[in-house]
């Protein structure tokens, strides 16, 4: 709830302080023009790194492995072009450690190594009573 909550007011409010003193420093009109360049980049770029995800997830398929990665990647990339299309500096910023490779294998290693259980084994012996 915390995280949705800063999320639905923070990062307007972020959006907001970063477009007004960003603004000041480089003008308006350069402001929009580097928010809408970064949108128009950004989603040729997204389009270019989803045809490779796409090239290696059929790799992995054609091997009979399953691509996880690939799909994983994938998602982000959809994150990544959806959050280039806002406008913002931070959501195009976020929008942007999404899409290239480096910084998207390493947002998902910290976030696998996080999240991954270890395999836990029980040892022990078992007996079969049907047999009885």
């Amino acid at each position: 709830m915390n995280s949705l909550l800063f999320f639905i007011i923070g990062v307007p409010i972020i959006e907001i302080y970063l477009f007004i003193e960003i603004g000041s420093k480089i003008g308006a009109v350069l402001t929009i023009f580097l928010i809408l360049s970064t949108a128009f980049i950004g989603v040729i770029y997204v389009r270019y790194e989803g045809f490779n995800t796409l090239r290696s997830a059929m790799g992995q398929l054609i091997k009979n492995e399953i691509p996880l990665f690939e799909i994983v990647s994938g998602a982000a990339l959809v994150i990544g072009a959806f959050l280039l299309l806002l406008p913002g500096f931070l959501t195009d910023t976020i929008g942007l450690l999404l899409i290239f490779p480096i910084t998207r294998k390493m947002i998902f290693k910290k976030v696998s190594t996080k999240y991954k259980e270890k395999n836990k084994f029980i040892d022990g012996e078992y007996e079969d009573l049907d047999e009885k």
